[in-house]
């Protein structure tokens, strides 16, 4: 019974591998048959010694993706692939055994590689990290190169390849095949992934890709155009296409580029009759230039990543703060709702139906939907971030942030001190701007907890500026803010709270700016943080 479990456990390990083994279906085995096939004849450039050796060869790739799929399933078709392309496209001058042989080599070969890769890259694709592409570039580059040694190595043996030639045979091959899988191989992931797929044709029907494709066509013109006869020296324009696609589009535009770029060689060379050792120098060149760009477009992806993770995180946060100021504004409403809800229950008790129930009813529902504003406010910026601006007498906003502060001052010992403002309007929207000030009232009262009880202090002032502007302080007898520590305030995740994700300046700055305001704090030997918003321009004196 133990063996069985040990035999089951060890059969489901494939199932769980990034690169699951799929059921290999007829027309999967037709679409890999007539691929690469195709891919093999598309590719028959300098022929060495009239044999399969080129110095180009994509299909390899294409057949270790299915390798990849579908796992030792493909090998048979594989080599039926291989053997077809040697008898149709390059008409070997090989018996049928040798043939056979040669493809069954290569299969199986191409099959080690695909092995090597599923145990080695732990990723839904073929890589998408820099460790991933190292050992990818790794792999497919000892892989190959032991390929090419075993498939020479068998010509040589059925003299099949002159006296002295082993070893150029062998490295022509294996440029030939690692180039082909370092470039395509990618984009022929991508193409045969519907996710893939409809990125890439997003990514094509886009203006800029018209600027790919035009930049590329420059660059190849200077490189063999102007560079032809100049030992290719303007060669490395050709890195700027693809490092253009990458910085954009990221991998995917990486990825792209660099497979547009190749062909663009490839059509290069032919049309201008290259020799072979030149076209195996340039290629060697063209894998580099892949493998820049992939780079490129990896740390272009990571940085995306990591920019998307903390723009969400910050907007968590931000809805976390947001709660506790809805909270605040839902408290009022609700309340109105319980004392109208009692006060509708005491007329009822005494047979009251008339004017004064209808208006404790209509005042009720007037409650509901001031409530039911608050909650569409939040889920809105639970959705998009969005904000609605309201003008909000300055003297008001300011009572009512300070308001749920004062019980705190009074415990902790705090003098707590709201400066009138000047009788203007903040054009703003007041929960957002309540999550800031509070935010910065509550590091106010942390910056004071540790001086001496009698000197505690804590204000809010408010003065108007220049051009339609107020500009809101909020100063404490804290140690303040080293120039260093002004500038780190504003970064996330640094916090010198033991439970805080140093995250509340950042969002407090991010919904400043959101109102066409903003915020910093002061290097001074007290605490400091100073807070520009607009206002309507207009005052509440009557005039």
């Amino acid at each position: 019974m133990a063996k069985q479990n040990t035999y089951s456990n060890k059969r489901k390990e494939p199932v769980t591998s990034m690169f699951p083994i799929q059921r290999l279906r007829w027309h999967d085995v037709l679409t890999l048959v007539l691929g690469y096939v195709l891919f093999d004849w598309a590719s028959y450039i300098h022929p060495l010694y009239g044999l399969n050796i080129t110095v180009w060869n994509p299909a390899p790739a294409f057949g270790l993706l299915f390798l990849l799929r579908f796992g030792r399933k493909a090998i048979p078709p594989l080599a039926l692939a291989i053997f077809l392309a040697d008898a149709w496209v390059r008409n070997l001058p090989i018996s049928l055994l040798v043939s056979t042989a040669l493809a069954l080599l290569l299969a199986v070969g191409y099959w080690a590689i695909a092995e090597a890769l599923r145990h080695r890259l732990a990723t839904s694709g073929i890589f998408s990290d820099r460790r991933g592409l190292l050992e990818w570039t790794g792999i497919i580059t000892l892989g190959t190169l032991l390929n090419s040694v075993a498939y020479v190595t068998l010509l040589s043996l059925g003299s099949l390849i002159p006296e002295g030639a082993v070893q150029t045979s062998i490295v022509r091959y294996w440029i030939g095949d690692c180039v082909g899988a370092l470039v395509s191989m990618p984009l022929f992931w991508m193409l045969l992934d519907e996710s893939g797929r409809a990125h890439l044709r997003a990514m094509v029907l886009t203006w800029e890709s018209v600027g790919y494709l035009a930049a590329t066509a420059f660059t190849l013109w200077v490189a063999f155009g102007i560079g032809a006869g100049a030992d290719f020296k303007y060669f490395y324009v050709l890195f700027l296409p693809v490092v253009w696609a990458a910085a954009r589009q990221g991998l995917a535009g990486a990825v792209l580029s660099a497979a547009i770029v190749q062909l663009g060689i490839i059509g290069s060379v032919q049309l201008m009759g290259f020799t072979a050792v030149t076209v195996l120098e340039i290629q060697a060149l063209a894998a580099a230039l892949a493998l820049f760009g992939f780079f490129i477009g990896i740390v272009v992806d990571d940085k995306q990543r990591v920019s998307a993770e903390l723009r969400q995180t910050l907007r968590l946060a931000a809805a976390g703060e947001m709660a506790g100021a809805l909270a605040h504004e839902l408290n009022q409403p609700l309340t109105a709702l319980s004392a109208y809800g009692t006060a509708c229950e005491q007329l009822l008790e005494r047979g009251e139906t008339g004017e004064r129930l209808r208006e404790a009813i209509r005042r009720m529902i007037a409650e509901s939907f001031r409530a039911a504003d608050v909650v569409r406010r939040l889920r809105d910026f639970f959705r998009t971030g969005a904000t609605r601006l309201e003008s909000i007498p300055l003297n008001e906003l300011l009572a009512s942030v300070a308001s749920p502060f004062e019980k705190k001052a009074s415990q902790q010992g705090i003098e707590l001190s709201v400066a009138p403002g000047a009788p203007v309007a903040l054009f703003v929207d007041r929960l957002q701007i309540e999550v800031v000030l509070r935010n910065l009232l509550s590091n106010a009262f942390e910056a004071v907890a540790a001086q001496d009880p009698s000197n505690r202090r804590v204000q809010v002032s408010a003065h108007p500026e220049a051009g339609g502007w107020i500009c809101i302080r909020v100063e404490d007898s804290g140690p303040g803010l080293s120039g260093a520590a002004a500038t780190r305030a504003f970064e996330a995740f640094q916090s010198s709270k033991a439970n805080g994700l140093g995250l509340g300046l950042v969002i407090s700055r991010a919904i400043v700016e959101a109102h066409g305001g903003h915020l910093w704090a002061d290097v001074a030997d007290h605490g400091l943080f100073r807070l520009v918003l607009p206002t309507e321009g207009i005052t509440f004196d009557g005039s």
